[in-house]
C-alpha cells in the first residue's frame, strides 16, 4: 500500500498488495510450522488451554476476522492519500479515495489464488510422502523431505518446460506478426539516403515494423533550417540506415550490410555519424536522431540494427546477451571502417542507447578509456540497473554523492543527471569526448533489480530523488513487487519523470556534442522547434 517510484492505479495496487499478502501469508505459515515443532510452543498451548476460557479464544478469532476487512479498508484510504501525493509530484491528476477502494477485491482474489496454489502444493508434498512410506520403510521426516524435493522439481519442470515455454512461444508468434506489419501512415521512402528505398541494399520488406517507421521518419527541411539557423539551401537530407532481423543472417552479416549501406548513402562524408542501439523490438526513439538532425541541419547519418522483435522487458529476461552482442558487433564494424578514413575527414562518431539499448551499446566498450579513445561523445538514457559499466561507475561514485545523483571522479569524464541542465552543475571541467547518463529518480527501469527482494538499496537509504514520494521506504519482498508494478507504467508519466526522456534529448546533445560555435541562444531556438 505504501508509495513507490510512480503512481499506481487501483488495479496495479490490488495486484501488488495481493502478491505481497500471499507471500506474507506463506511466510507466516512457514514460521508457524517451525514454531509448532518447538518445546516453547507446546508449553504455550498447554498454558492457553488451562488459563484462557474457550469463549475468550473464540471471541479473539471473531475479532480478528472482523478487524481484517476493517483494517484493509482503512489502509486503502490511507494508500489513496499517498497515491494522490505521488501523482502531484509528477504532475498527474489525483484519484478519488472511493475509486481506490476497488483495489480491495483484487487484493483478496490474488491472495486467495496464491494461498490455494500453496495449499495444493502442500497436499502434493504430503501425498508424495505417504506414497513413499507405503512402499519404503523410511521415517516421516525423511519422506516429507523427499516429497518437498520431488514436488519442487516437478513444479519447476512444469513452469519452465511448459508454462514459460508456452508463454514465450505465444509472445514470439504475436510479436513476429507485428514485426511483419507496416505502421499506419508509413510508406516506403523514395529518398536514396534511406534504407528500404528502391536503391537500398537493405530491402523495405526486411526492415520490420519499427525499422520501417524509423527510415520513413525524420524532420522536414523547414524544421531543420529553423532549428539550426542555416539557410534552407544548406540543409541536407538526414541519412537513416537500418538493417532488420530478417535482412541478414546473424549479427556479423547485419553489421556488414549496415556498413555497406553507410557507404552507399555517403554517411562517412557527414558531420555526424550516430550509432543507435535499438530496444528489444527494434524500436528507435526517433527523438534521439531527430534532435541531432535539427542541430546539424540534417548533416547527420544514423545507423541501427534489429536484434529481436520481442519487447524490451521480455528480451531483458530471455535474450539480454543478444542486445549486447548486436550493439558490440555494429559499433565495432562502424569504427573499423572509420579507422580507414583520414582523421581529418571522419565524421564525429556519437553513440546513443535507451533502456535495453543502452545495455547493448555499453557492451561495445571495456571502460571509460575505451569510450574516450573510440568515440566523440556518448549519451545513454534510462540505463537498466543491470548495465555493467553503469553499475560499476555508480558503485564507485565519489563519497558523499547519492546513488540517484552520483558523481564519478568529479565529473571529469562521465556525468549523471536527472535533467540535461544538471550535467553542467558540477562547476568542474568536463573533458571531451563527453559521456552522459540521463536517469530519472522515478524511472523503475533504472532502479529495478532482483536485489530489492531482500536488500535495501542505497537510493532508499539516502534522501529521495526528485519526484519520489518522501514516504517511500523499503520493505522485504513488498518493495520488489511495487517497483516491478512501476515498470508497467514507466512510459506514462509526463516528460521528465519515469522512463520518459524524449523531450530532454535535444538539450542533452547540445551539451554532449554541440555543433561548432553553438550558443545558448541557438539551443533556445532549436528547442522551440524540437518541442513544437
Amino acid at each position: 500500500m505504501t508509495p513507490s517510484l510512480l503512481p499506481r492505479s487501483w488495479v496495479f495496487q490490488g495486484v501488488v498488495s495481493g502478491l505481497s499478502a500471499g507471500f506474507g501469508y506463506g511466510s507466516g505459515v512457514l514460521v508457524a510450522w517451525l514454531v509448532r515443532r518447538t518445546e516453547l510452543h507446546r508449553r504455550a498451548v498447554v498454558w492457553a488451554d488451562r488459563s484462557v476460557p474457550e469463549r475468550v479464544r473464540r471471541g479473539a478469532w471473531t475479532a480478528l476476522l472482523v478487524a481484517i476487512p476493517v483494517v484493509l479498508l482503512v489502509v486503502l484510504v490511507i494508500a489513496a492519500d499517498w497515491q494522490r501525493g505521488a501523482r502531484d509530484l509528477v504532475g498527474l491528476n489525483p484519484q478519488t479515495s472511493a475509486g481506490w477502494l476497488r483495489a480491495a477485491p483484487v487484493i483478496v482474489l490474488i491472495a486467495a489464488v496464491l494461498v490455494a496454489l500453496a495449499r495444493g502444493l502442500r497436499l502434493l508434498v504430503r501425498g508424495t510422502a505417504r506414497l513413499l512410506r507405503r512402499w519404503l520403510p523410511v521415517p516421516p521426516p525423511v519422506a516429507l523431505g523427499v516429497g518437498v524435493v520431488v514436488v519442487t522439481l516437478l513444479t519447476a519442470g512444469i513452469v519452465d518446460g511448459i508454462v514459460l515455454r508456452w508463454a514465450l512461444n505465444t509472445a514470439d508468434a504475436s510479436f513476429s506478426l507485428t514485426n511483419e506489419t507496416t505502421p499506419d501512415g508509413v510508406t516506403q521512402p523514395e529518398l536514396e539516403e534511406r534504407s528500404g528505398s528502391p536503391p537500398s541494399l537493405s530491402s523495405w520488406a526486411t526492415l520490420g515494423h519499427y525499422g520501417q517507421a524509423f527510415v520513413a521518419g525524420g524532420p522536414s527541411r523547414a524544421r531543420m533550417a529553423a532549428a539550426s539557423g542555416r539557410p534552407p539551401a544548406d540543409v541536407q537530407v538526414p541519412i537513416r540506415v537500418y538493417v532488420g532481423l530478417e535482412g541478414a543472417d546473424g549479427f556479423e552479416e547485419q553489421a556488414e550490410l549496415a556498413v555497406a549501406e553507410l557507404e552507399r548513402t555517403g554517411a562517412f562524408d557527414r558531420a555526424v555519424l550516430l550509432v543507435n542501439t535499438t530496444t528489444g523490438t527494434g524500436w528507435v526513439d526517433q527523438a534521439a536522431p531527430e534532435a541531432l538532425e535539427l542541430l546539424y541541419g540534417g548533416d547527420v547519418a544514423t545507423v541501427a540494427t534489429q536484434y529481436s522483435y520481442l519487447p524490451s522487458w521480455i528480451s531483458f529476461l530471455v535474450d539480454r546477451s543478444r542486445a549486447e552482442e548486436s550493439g558490440r558487433t555494429l559499433f565495432d564494424a562502424v569504427h573499423a571502417r572509420l579507422e580507414q578514413i583520414p582523421e581529418e575527414r571522419r565524421p564525429r562518431l556519437l553513440v546513443y542507447g535507451e533502456s535495453l539499448g543502452s545495455q547493448g551499446s555499453e557492451a561495445a566498450f571495456d571502460g571509460l578509456r575505451d569510450i574516450r579513445e573510440r568515440t566523440d561523445g556518448v549519451l545513454w538514457t534510462g540505463p537498466p540497473h543491470s548495465n555493467t559499466l553503469w553499475s560499476q561507475l555508480v558503485e564507485r561514485r565519489d563519497p558523499g554523492t547519492p546513488e540517484v545523483d552520483p558523481e564519478y571522479a568529479g565529473g571529469l569524464v562521465v556525468r549523471f543527471a536527472d535533467a540535461p541542465e544538471d550535467l553542467l552543475d558540477e562547476g568542474e571541467p568536463w573533458l571531451e569526448p563527453r559521456v552522459a547518463y540521463l536517469m530519472h529518480p522515478t524511472d523503475p527501469v533504472v532502479w529495478w533489480s532482483w536485489d530489492l527482494l531482500f536488500t535495501r538499496p542505497d537510493w532508499l537509504v539516502e534522501p529521495r530523488g526528485v519526484g519520489v514520494n518522501p514516504a517511500m521506504s523499503w520493505y522485504p519482498v513488498v518493495t520488489f513487487w511495487q517497483v516491478s508494478a512501476d515498470l508497467t507504467n514507466a512510459a506514462y508519466p509526463p516528460m521528465g519523470y519515469g522512463h520518459n526522456y524524449a523531450a530532454q534529448l535535444l538539450d542533452a546533445w547540445t551539451i554532449v556534442a554541440p555543433p561548432p560555435g553553438w550558443t545558448d541562444a541557438d539551443t533556445d531556438r532549436a528547442r522551440a522547434v524540437f518541442l513544437d
